[in-house]
């Protein structure tokens, strides 16, 4: 068995997925479902538990080689698919069954890794079934997604599930206290992350998200009963959200420019291009919808405060809207029209 002192390094906060991933790691099954939110190192846990197995059945016995293109993700048996657009498609998942059907490069087993897998659609999930229920005896399939939709139950039956949490505030805490940073901006960007280690990785660098913080905080001093408050509160809104988005537009145009020249090296056009603007869109979009999560969660805060202070039905019902508020996040709704529409509501709980 490799040696796996620090293989789980960079998994944060996650004592019993990797308890499992260890012990399961000497006799790995043919599948596996990972499940849990963005940003609670289940790429990481996957490319540390490739590294164990890898490391195991590497041919020419260097299980250190192996062990390091896995935990850096560059294994040629390491093997991630993600979705071409919003979605898993027929597509999609035949490029894993056509994964399945080739032999392993440099051991005696390959890892398929299938990203973002919770938005399968139903026929993508059925096409999939056959493959994961009777895959080559070389190949293991791990399944990444944030939940089991009711069209996957069949499919989360046929895998070892490995279950992921948000990581703990003090956990968070304590992984920024090695940035470099001071006590304050740790204190918030904990706030601001929720649990999530990516958007906290992004946030590190983010100089204005203090003063966006300050905004959602007098936001509810600002709104008033009039429709032009609240109108100038919501464009005030948006336009910080655009300036901190700015960081991810410049990063996207350096990607795209960036695999252009790589089209041009090659020879070859589109290669990869519909996936880099696929991923592109979700990021902003999940950028956008984790920042006014993070706002209303401080809305919300504030009224649980008052409630606390002074307990009456307004507080209570101002607390309801903004969680179906957050629910409806989920949904990509218009941003402008749902702002709008809470702070009315809320104006008028006052």
């Amino acid at each position: 068995m490799t040696k796996d002192t620090h293989i789980f390094d960079q998994v944060i906060d996650q004592k019993e997925a990797i308890n499992q991933l260890r012990k399961s790691a000497q006799k790995p099954v043919h599948a596996y479902l990972f499940v849990g939110p963005k940003g609670s190192c289940r790429w990481q846990a996957t490319k540390a538990f490739s590294a164990l197995i890898l490391g195991d059945h590497d041919s020419s016995k260097n299980s250190d080689r192996s062990q390091k293109l896995a935990l850096q993700g560059d294994h040629p048996d390491l093997i991630k698919i993600e979705p071409s657009g919003n979605q898993y498609r027929d597509e999609d998942v035949q490029r894993l069954i056509n994964e399945a059907s080739r032999s392993p490069i440099e051991g005696s087993k390959k890892i398929i890794v299938a990203n973002r897998f919770h938005t399968a659609n139903p026929t993508a999930v059925g096409r999939l079934l056959k493959t994961l229920e009777e895959p080559p005896e070389s190949i293991i399939i791990i399944l990444i997604s944030e939940n089991i939709p009711d069209s996957q139950i069949t499919i989360a039956s046929r895998c070892q599930n490995v279950h992921f949490h948000p990581i703990s505030p003090e956990a968070m805490k304590k992984w920024l206290s090695n940035k470099g940073l001071s006590p304050d901006k740790i204190d918030l960007i904990s706030i601001a992350a929720g649990g999530d280690l990516e958007r906290a990785n992004d946030l590190i660098s983010d100089t204005q998200v203090a003063s966006r913080y300050e905004l959602w905080k007098e936001t509810p001093k600002n709104i008033g009963s009039e429709g032009y408050k609240i109108a100038v509160v919501v464009d005030e809104i948006q336009k910080v959200i655009d300036q901190a988005q700015e960081g991810i537009t410049l990063r996207h145009q350096e990607e795209s420019e960036a695999l252009g020249e790589l089209e041009k090296q090659m020879g070859i056009r589109g290669s990869g291009r519909k996936e880099l603007e696929a991923k592109h869109k979700r990021e902003i979009r999940r950028f956008r919808t984790d920042e006014l999560q993070f706002g209303l969660s401080i809305i919300a805060n504030l009224y649980k405060e008052e409630l606390v202070e002074t307990p009456n039905s307004s507080n209570i019902r101002a607390i309801e809207k903004i969680r179906s508020t957050m629910v409806t996040l989920g949904r990509n709704p218009n941003e402008k029209l749902l702002l709008q529409s809470l702070f009315i509501s809320l104006s008028e709980f006052k």
